[in-house]
């Protein structure tokens, strides 16, 4: 699906990266304020959804060569971050509406999650303080 056409579907704003807009395909999307889960499950090459609006966002969008990233709730970042995603290349955008129903929007208009599954190996079980698992 087509940035521009995702723009459209979340009645978006365009905040850095209009130049490219119209270049960009995207397969995937997900959804994540947590910029360590985006680093450790979220494959490349996906629209990353999040109502947070720092630096460290970029920097997590270049790290695992994400597309785009849209800010919800209608966040806007500082010219810093908008000046950091022009130099990367990675368009911005906002929408007013919350992360649970962007995803919603783009999920009923076809676009895939892309979110790997923990590996369930390395997940201890949860046990009560009487032994039994929970």
């Amino acid at each position: 699906m087509k940035l521009r056409k995702i723009v459209e579907i979340i009645d978006g704003d365009i905040l850095a990266g209009e130049a490219i807009i119209d270049d960009i395909d995207c397969k995937e999307a997900c959804g994540c304020d947590l910029m360590s889960d985006v680093l450790a499950f979220t494959k490349e090459k996906a629209l990353l959804l999040t109502g947070l609006t720092n630096l460290q966002v970029i920097r997590t969008a270049e790290v695992a060569d994400l597309l785009a990233v849209v800010f919800v709730r209608g966040k806007r970042p500082e010219d810093e971050v908008l000046s950091m995603a022009e130099k990367a290349e990675i368009p911005l955008l906002t929408t007013k509406y919350p992360l649970y129903e962007t995803s919603g929007l783009l999920w009923s208009a076809g676009l895939a999650g892309c979110m790997t599954a923990p590996d369930q190996n390395n997940i201890k079980e949860s046990r009560r303080g009487d032994g039994e698992s929970i």
